[in-house]
């Protein structure tokens, strides 16, 4: 596998998705102002402490004897009173922080939570779900390393630099000003630098981890696939492959820190070594006192404290405002299917469905549907049968409005559904897939997926509906079964049977089978047909079929061929027709009649 291909980044860009925390930051503005003045006598407190420093010294070189009498005092007020303030009013100002970027990052999490269900089933089938999953999550992570950086690194350092340059001004000369000044902007303008250059190592890192990720989660999530094909290794090599990626970048991430970390100790050494040779021959020359000169080097230590960290915090900055971008870009992604802004509530009568010269293609070069009419009268049972690839699936696709057709109208009682709410329009309808997918959790919660408020007797009376009652009963955990993942742990027949109750407790007035019986075996497809007759009963059911003999009593059967309705009519009807339903009824029929082994 070839490295990741390298991202390079726009700062306006970053700092772009750094303002969209402000609506949030707004919100706290009455606590986050308490912070801020909890982070300023923090810093008072520190800077004061240097101050104390020289007086003490002074004291002492005058040898004054009630300074020696006061000194242990002096020393316990000055550096413990000090020291304890500076600690005290960080610990408060973390104490007001915490909850507002927490209920952020909260009120974050659920809105793209929220954004990544609003978007269209395009958007997730382009999508690898453990890449989106890592980007999320870094998002959400970001966020608390921005704020913490902001508040807790940056603002107190800029606030302690002004401080003792104003300090050095009143007690020196502007030479050490200038000098100190020119070793802090040297200092910076290096690590701004070198940080900006490393970068895309890191986001080369990201990527090939993601890249790892995902292909860890979808070899696991094809456990029995790997097993049953024996290509434990091939996955193994191929994750490996992912790795190699993530570990040439890693490498070149840590050999570039030592770069920046050798550089910005060098610059701070020089710089150090200046202002104490200034304030020594300032103190020969009679000019400062030994006071001074102690209050220099305090001075210089305690701004190198915070400065030593610059690189990891100005990396650390970069990398939270990459991360926060990728999440908001997330949530800057636009539906494809939308409610328009006067959309009604969908009013349900018969539950009438009609595909009015519908054209439809998931991309524009190549069509799936070609002005597609028919109509299912409300209460009825409409099969949909033709080849693979016929376009019998994108019709329940339409009908759930995952997309709008590129032309023509789909419409229920009359009513084009694109003018209903999504809300109204899926709420009347109940779909068991081909390959149902279940939640990793109990077999009961799985069924009540389908009525959130259902008691559990509900809850019991869909799951006789759909036949699998006494399958769950005769378990010893009941409907505490645990499922799987993605419902692994039950047969087909039994995930087809939660869908169908799942259906059933609903109670949808429009159904769609889409193929649910066509991977069963034959007792198991006799079983569910049976349950979804009951499910059924009333009902406008939609169903699209591999296997005709499950929809011989339809009240239609419409055939659908490379995209467009060759036939319609009852099934005796396209008998007698001898056109494609009876061309793939024949080779059916014929299949069923084979000896086992032929």
């Amino acid at each position: 596998m070839s490295p990741p291909s390298r991202i390079t980044t726009n700062k306006a860009g970053d700092w772009r998705a750094a303002k969209r925390l402000l609506p949030y930051l707004w919100e706290y503005r009455k606590r986050i102002a308490i912070g801020l003045v909890c982070l300023v006598l923090g810093r008072v407190a520190n800077v004061v402490v240097p101050i104390a420093l020289k007086a003490i010294v002074d004291a002492l070189d005058r040898g004054d004897p009630k300074a020696v009498l006061v000194l242990p005092l002096a020393l316990l007020i000055a550096y413990g009173s000090l020291r304890f303030a500076a600690i005290l009013f960080n610990e408060l100002r973390n104490v007001v922080f915490i909850k507002a970027s927490v209920q952020i990052i909260e009120r974050v999490s659920k809105e793209i939570f929220s954004h990544l269900h609003r978007l269209s089933l395009s958007f997730h089938l382009d999508r690898k779900t453990g890449a989106l999953s890592r980007d999320v999550e870094r998002g959400t992570y970001s966020i608390t390393y921005f704020l913490r950086i902001i508040v807790f690194s940056i603002i107190p350092v800029v606030f302690e630099i002004a401080a003792v340059l104003f300090i050095l001004w009143r007690q020196f000369n502007l030479w050490f000003v200038f000098v100190t000044l020119g070793i802090i902007v040297t200092y910076v303008v290096f690590t701004f630098l070198v940080t900006r250059w490393r970068t895309h190592f890191r986001i080369e890192m990201n990527a090939a981890e993601s890249t790892a990720s995902t292909r860890s989660l979808d070899s696991l999530l094809n456990y029995e696939t790997v097993k049953v094909f024996g290509n434990e290794t091939a996955e193994h090599e191929r994750y490996g492959d992912a790795l190699k990626g993530w570990v040439s970048s890693s490498i070149k991430t840590n050999i570039s820190l030592s770069f920046l970390n050798a550089g910005q100790g060098l610059i701070i050494a020089f710089g150090m070594t200046i202002l104490m040779i200034m304030a020594a021959n300032g103190v020969v020359d009679g000019e400062l006192t030994l006071g001074d000169f102690a209050m220099v080097n305090a001075f210089l230590i305690q701004l190198y404290i915070p400065l030593s960290f610059l690189g990891s915090i100005y990396r650390d900055l970069n990398h939270s405002l990459i991360d926060m971008k990728k999440m908001f870009d997330l949530i800057d992604v636009k539906p494809e299917v939308t409610e328009s802004k006067d959309a009604i509530a969908l009013d349900l009568g018969v539950g009438e469905i009609e595909f009015d010269n519908v054209s439809f293609g998931y991309s524009d070069d190549q069509p799936i549907l070609k002005n597609v009419s028919f109509r299912i009268p409300g209460a009825q049972m409409v099969a949909v049968v033709g080849p693979s690839g016929a376009g019998k699936s994108t019709l329940s696709r339409l009908l759930l409005r995952f997309y709008d057709p590129h032309s023509g109208q789909v419409k229920i009682d009359g009513q084009d559904i694109r003018k209903v709410t999504l809300a109204s329009l899926r709420s009347v309808m109940g779909v068991v897939p081909q390959d149902t997918v279940l939640f990793n959790d109990t077999i009961g919660y799985n069924i009540g997926y389908g009525n959130l408020g259902a008691s559990q007797a509900d809850i019991e009376e869909a799951a006789k509906i759909a036949q699998i009652d006494e399958f769950i009963r005769q378990h010893p955990q009941g409907y505490d079964i645990l499922v799987g993942e993605r419902g692994l742990k039950l047969s087909g027949g039994e995930k087809q049977r939660v869908a169908i109750a799942r259906t059933a407790l609903k109670r949808a007035r429009i159904l769609i089978f889409d193929e649910a019986t066509s991977s069963l075996d034959s007792r198991s497809e006799k079983v569910i047909q049976q349950a979804l007759e009951r499910v059924s009963e009333g009902c406008t059911t939609f169903v699209i079929a591999h296997r005709l003999s499950t929809v011989v009593k339809a009240d239609q059967i419409i055939v659908m061929d490379q995209g467009m309705l060759a036939e319609q009519g009852t099934h005796a009807e396209l008998l007698e027709k001898s056109g494609l339903y009876k061309q793939m009824w024949d080779l059916q029929q014929k299949g069923d009649a084979l000896p086992v082994g032929v």
